[in-house]
């Protein structure tokens, strides 16, 4: 395999570390030619230090003296900003770009990645929910591999490999039900934050550990599924799998059910998104399934709510300016406004998204 130039966003966050992690796992198979953060610069020096991109951007409102020191990397180009970092990928050229940006912010890296034609390994679920069939398009159009890394659509992605897809009867996606799946809806009410920041089984930043508390996230990794896969969201269905060792299931119509195993570790994904459509050893223990428990649950619609609104509010709860159980209150009223109107353009997209926000604001205030 000849040396893959990889770009890494979100490169101080999880999925950017890990990404690096499997990077000097697999030495000598892939070039850094690019890191991003939104505001570690202190940590992104480190990483430039470490891996000799030719170029790094800070996104966000870094610390001064932090980014004094970045700047004496030798040969190491800093841009600034949001559209700093979109003219750093179109000047770097990589083969391959990893967005593990959180949120929204995501969106407008992984259209300038498409839009050039380079491949797009994507951990931000964002990216789809907003605007999948134009992301969708784009990587048609221009010939760019879309490399789900999320555990769950990565094992999609290689189940559905070589499938016809009428003889995909359903897909499932798995949800190990966050740190809260044996409370009550009462005791709910008493909540923490450093409650919700403790995952059972993987290790992950804040916002999508609290998003999984409140299944959010598998309310947008359906939407997520729906458009990656073209598959009907009445044929995508959620199981609680509170070992978190099968990432997905496909039901065949001959009566068949697939599933993909391994460890809850993500450097597996994101290791075989590096390297497709090849194949290395893995960087991980190997997975010994002797004395493993397998186990699956129904879905409590009254107590994970988030999982049908499917909107995201979990900042507010971490900035503690709102209880547990409102983050569901308030996404219910946002989604019940009127938002028929089909949005074609990313700029109608980021509207719609700005939009939303307000309009959740609003509700929090009220």
């Amino acid at each position: 395999m000849n040396r893959k130039k990889v770009s890494v966003l979100g490169s101080t966050g999880s999925i950017g570390k890990n990404t690096l992690e499997v990077v000097k796992a697999l030495d000598p198979a892939f070039d850094v030619v690019a890191l991003a953060c939104r505001s570690s610069v202190a940590e992104l020096a480190q990483q430039a230090r470490e891996f000799a991109p030719v170029a790094v951007a800070v996104a966000g409102s870094p610390d001064s003296q932090a980014e004094r020191e970045l700047e004496k990397i030798q040969d190491t180009r800093v841009y600034r900003g949001e559209q700093g970092l979109l003219q750093m990928l179109a000047d770097t050229k990589a083969d391959l770009v990893v967005n593990g940006i959180s949120g929204a912010r995501g969106l407008l890296p992984s259209l300038r990645t498409l839009q050039q034609g380079i491949d797009l390994a994507l951990a931000n679920k964002e990216t789809v929910v907003m605007a999948g069939g134009l992301v969708t398009e784009l990587a048609r159009r221009n010939g760019s591999k879309l490399l789900p890394v999320d555990s769950e659509h990565h094992a999609l992605f290689c189940l559905l490999q070589g499938r016809n897809p009428e003889d995909v009867q359903e897909i499932i996606l798995t949800a190990s039900g966050g740190a809260f799946r044996e409370l009550s809806g009462e005791q709910l009410k008493d909540v923490r934050v450093e409650d919700a920041l403790t995952h059972p089984n993987w290790n992950m930043g804040a916002k999508i550990t609290v998003d999984s508390a409140t299944m959010a996230n598998k309310g947008l990794e359906v939407i997520e599924a729906h458009h990656l896969f073209d598959i009907p969201v009445s044929a995508i269905k959620v199981l609680i799998h509170p070992q978190s060792y099968v990432h997905s299931l496909i039901r065949m119509t001959d009566g068949f059910i697939y599933a993909q195993l391994s460890q809850p570790d993500m450097r597996l994904p994101i290791q075989n998104a590096l390297t497709y459509p090849d194949f290395q050893p893995s960087c991980v223990e190997a997975f010994d399934l002797a004395g493993r428990s397998l186990s699956f649950e129904p879905v409590d619609p009254k107590k994970y709510r988030m999982l049908t609104l499917a909107y995201g509010a979990a900042e507010r709860f971490l900035r503690r300016d709102i209880s547990f159980l409102d983050i569901a209150q308030a996404v219910e009223q946002v989604m019940q406004a009127d938002w028929q109107t089909p949005v074609l353009e990313i700029e109608e997209i980021l509207e719609v998204d700005r939009q939303a926000r307000v309009r959740l604001e609003e509700t929090l205030k009220s």
